[in-house]
């Protein structure tokens, strides 16, 4: 599992590559609920259930 990086704030920072293992997806669960982390071509983040 990744490890929280050194931020600015208080809030606890991932880094996407790290999650997605340098592919461009990733799941993630919450409340026994899978979503899928996407890393476009465009560099940018999708998150859907």
């Amino acid at each position: 599992m990744s490890s929280p990086i050194q931020t600015t704030t208080s809030l606890p920072a991932y880094d996407a590559r790290a999650l997605t293992q340098d592919g461009n997806q990733a799941q993630i669960v919450l409340d026994g609920q899978v979503y899928t982390l996407r890393i476009t071509r465009a560099g940018k983040l999708i998150l859907t259930k």
